[in-house]
């Protein structure tokens, strides 16, 4: 079956970044924000942790958001509920700022572009663990256009997380297309190989490789971009 739609990873493929760095950064942008309403650094850091946490292990009952707010609300108290809005305004706003943390690479951009012109459906298969709004602007600092993904996962709109390999047959049902007409690009051996499991096709983005297990990589494509594009011209 040929490949008719591109799977996309985010932080590390199309945007290069320190997943640390980034995440210190972003913690602190957001603890500045909520600060004047009563949330404690510390606390408000671990209640996000073990919200992420939940949400890695969501099971396909709730989507993400109400997976990540029913545990952050445990952690915190029902008063999280009253600062939803100011959430939301982090990340229309503030999270901006969160740009200087990360790299560019002007290849990424070209891919997407040259990709979506050859007629392939785009899908941006992040870690569905952000709000559509910073998935979003996040696409626009790694110099890809949101409108070129038919689908974008977020925590609004996915009931799975990676490694889950439900994560990608989700995707796959969302766009209608079996799992062997998908290409899953990403730099994550764990969580992205992954998706070979149900039948797509995978290749390993190594300008920033994530290979905690020191698994070996010689079975996968894999490579920089040029060899990206030119493995999805042999096949």
């Amino acid at each position: 079956m040929s490949i008719t739609t591109v799977l996309f990873d985010l932080d590390g493929t199309l945007l290069p970044m320190d997943n640390d760095v980034f995440t210190k950064g972003y913690f602190k942008l957001l603890v500045q924000k909520l600060a004047p309403y009563g949330f404690e650094q510390q606390e408000l850091v671990d209640a996000i942790w073990s919200g992420t946490a939940a949400m890695v292990k969501n099971n396909g009952i709730q989507t993400n958001y109400d997976v990540f707010w029913k545990i952050f609300a445990t952690s915190l108290g029902e008063r999280v509920f009253d600062t939803k809005s100011v959430f939301d305004d982090f990340y229309e706003n503030e999270f901006e700022q969160a740009k200087t943390l990360c790299g560019l690479d002007s290849k990424a951009g070209d891919a997407v572009k040259s990709l979506k012109e050859q007629g392939y459906r785009l899908a941006l298969a992040s870690n569905p663990i952000f709000p559509m709004t910073a998935q979003k602007a996040r696409i626009m600092w790694a110099g890809a256009d949101p409108k070129d993904f038919e689908l974008i996962t977020s925590y609004e709109n996915s009931v799975y997380c990676k490694p889950n390999p439900e994560y990608y047959t989700d995707i796959a049902k969302k766009l209608g297309v079996a799992p062997e007409e998908c290409l899953m690009i990403g730099n994550d051996v764990d969580e992205d190989m992954i998706a070979e499991q149900v039948g797509m096709s995978v290749f390993l983005l190594t300008d920033n490789v994530i290979n905690r297990k020191n698994k070996d990589i010689s079975r996968f494509s894999h490579g920089g971009f040029a060899d990206l594009m030119g493995y999805i011209h042999r096949i």
